[in-house]
């Protein structure tokens, strides 16, 4: 069972309104209702509040977190966008009612609820201010206090601001964009650890920081979109690299193409051979995607025509062992 909360608010009764979080909470929506392929995804909740007749209220709030968390499952994914609030007894996310900001819904509370939670994997993301102040000691917010299985993504630290461009939240802009399959994979799928370092590389270090805290053995999958290279042709690739730094050697054969005026070349460059040709393909995905570069050559083509090898980059090694271990 895959259960996911999807918060955004952007009317306040007495707080300032903001103008994306709906906007975001309905992308992230969209992309977690449904994998790549149209399959079904996660069941998702979704709570917004647009002005005063449809106001995400405290109780109801923390009601649906506490739902989102209760039993067991696979995966439990909290996202919230709107107003956080900080103070000297910790974070807050802010319902729809808050007057002060601290009797919005107690991150502290939420992690209590996280921690405790019989579901394997508990994935909390949050767009709001001051959010990197979710999982720390009560006592040393520079030390995480998070139960095995917990996985934290926030779009800024405790002391940032989360931003908004254009209408949208930075941090959803690019969690939407790493869902849709820029954080994917070579397997396809897209997990926390892919998103954050998607987020951390599009975000400049003078620009807020995500934060990431996990506590996890091996991650969840958020979302599984088309891989770039088809599950067959990547198991291949312990075929043809049997063993650590092995170096496959290449010849002309295995190049498909030819100018007509070596249709007769006297130096005897050898013809295509078409089940060369086919594993040729599938070498140079593998070069496409950073799997293998070719040695002494400026390019596939090259190493082929001049009976080069080509070899596995570390990325390379680590998804030949996997295939070894038949583990994709």
């Amino acid at each position: 069972m895959r259960k996911a909360l999807v918060v955004g608010i952007d009317h306040y009764t007495k707080v300032s309104p903001l103008y994306g979080c709906v906007n975001d909470s309905f992308a992230v929506k969209a992309m977690l209702d449904r994998h790549a392929d149209g399959s079904v995804n996660f069941a998702v909740k979704h709570l917004t509040s647009t002005g005063p007749q449809d106001g995400v209220a405290r109780t109801p709030f923390r009601s649906a977190i506490e739902e989102l968390f209760a039993g067991d499952g696979e995966v439990s994914l909290l996202y919230f966008a709107g107003h956080g609030h900080i103070e000297a007894t910790g974070g807050y996310l802010c319902s729809s009612d808050v007057e002060s900001g601290n009797d919005g819904v107690a991150l502290a509370e939420i992690m209590i609820m996280a921690n405790q939670s019989g579901v394997h994997n508990r994935v909390i993301i949050l767009d709001s201010c001051h959010s990197g102040v979710a999982g720390g000691s009560a006592l040393q917010q520079n030390v995480a206090e998070i139960n095995d299985g917990v996985t934290i993504l926030t779009a800024s630290t405790a002391e940032q601001y989360a931003t908004e461009e254009n209408g949208q939240g930075v941090f959803t802009t690019l969690l939407v964009d790493a869902l849709g399959g820029a954080a994917a994979n070579l397997v396809g799928e897209v997990t926390p650890g892919g998103v954050y370092a998607h987020v951390d590389q599009s975000l400049g270090p003078w620009a807020q920081r995500p934060v990431f805290k996990t506590n996890v053995k091996r991650f969840v999958s958020l979302r599984k979109v088309q891989p770039p290279l088809e599950l067959t042709e990547l198991r291949r690739i312990s075929e043809f690299f049997p063993a650590p730094g092995f170096a496959l050697e290449l010849d002309p054969s295995y190049e498909p193409e030819r100018h007509d005026t070596w249709e007769k070349d006297p130096q005897g460059i050898p013809p295509p051979n078409p089940d060369r040709n086919a594993e040729f393909a599938i070498l140079q995905k593998y070069n496409r995607v950073g799997l293998l570069v070719p040695e002494d050559a400026p390019h596939m083509w090259h190493a082929a025509m001049h009976s080069k090898s080509v070899r596995l980059t570390a990325l390379g090694e680590h998804y030949r062992r996997l295939a070894a271990k038949d583990l994709i």
